[in-house]
């Protein structure tokens, strides 16, 4: 049974900010608990909670007011696996945010009635190691992407799986991806659709100067190492491009499973409906 709610949206969307303030007056109403994340703190009036980092209650829900990338910080935000997730899209594409606000109340009757169902997606956590110590560590919902910033070089990336020697990329860069991050940055590189609830990882070259380089799907039980072997400056690394850190010749990437975030399915339309709505994917 849902006894604590805890509300994450868009900063600096007046539309998020209204919705937010709607919504927690209408939990508190119902007796639920309902913690706001900071900004949300400041600009919705009442007793509400603080988000904390540490962790959500087993009793717990988060929504997530706004687009994706808004979804995308939440999804690093909350580390408990179990808590629920509803993507309520105040955005654009809307992909991982498949609800509508006009759905947002009819749905939340029915989570709140114990009558809904979830879906385990994967997450990664990529790990940055410069001279046997880590530099920088962060888990991603749907990829880690390694790419050049000048114009014009090709970068090369030693890559191995358990530690077996796979091959070494010379392209503008390398996409490793979740099941979920298959319809993001992976696709428009060329990469596979996959069905997001199937256990893999994707990698997927940028404009890779090798024709037998081709995106590959490997086990969710391995672990990917990269090492960049270029000597010049100028390569950046990008969780969920939306956090980055500067790479150097001689720096691993290590990139694993991690654990699972538990989206709530929406019960007016099944993943293939999205693929055509949102995408446009079979029209000709």
């Amino acid at each position: 049974m849902i006894k604590q709610v805890g509300i994450i949206a868009k900063k600096n969307k007046p539309e998020a900010i209204e919705a937010s303030r709607s919504l927690a007056k209408w939990l508190s109403s119902r007796g639920l608990e309902v913690i706001l994340d900071d900004h949300l703190l400041k600009k919705v009036k009442g007793d509400w909670q603080p988000i904390s980092q540490a962790h959500f209650a087993k009793e717990g829900l988060v929504i997530v007011l706004g687009g994706d990338g808004t979804f995308l910080g939440a999804a690093r935000l909350v580390k408990n696996g179990n808590v629920p997730i509803l993507g309520v899209n105040l955005g654009g594409l809307g992909f991982l945010t498949a609800f509508g606000l006009n759905e947002l109340y009819p749905v939340l009757e029915k989570i709140l009635s114990g009558t809904f169902e979830t879906e385990k997606r994967m997450m990664l956590t990529s790990t940055i190691i410069r001279k046997d110590k880590i530099l920088a560590e962060y888990p991603v919902l749907n990829d880690v992407v390694i790419t050049k910033v000048a114009i014009a070089r090709i970068i090369d990336l030693e890559t191995s799986i358990n530690e077996h020697y796979l091959t070494t990329f010379k392209a503008d860069g390398l996409i490793i991806s979740t099941p979920t991050g298959s319809t993001a940055y992976s696709m428009a590189a060329g990469g596979p659709i996959v069905f997001p609830s199937l256990q893999a990882i994707i990698l997927t070259p940028i404009c890779s100067h090798t024709l037998t380089n081709r995106p590959i799907l490997v086990p969710d039980s391995a672990e990917i190492t990269v090492t960049i072997k270029t000597r010049k400056e100028g390569i950046f690394l990008t969780f969920d491009g939306q956090v980055g850190q500067s790479l150097k010749a001689g720096d691993l990437v290590k990139i694993k499973k991690n654990h699972f975030l538990n989206m709530i399915k929406s019960p007016f339309k099944d993943y293939f409906e999205v693929l055509r709505t949102k995408l446009r994917w079979g029209e000709r």
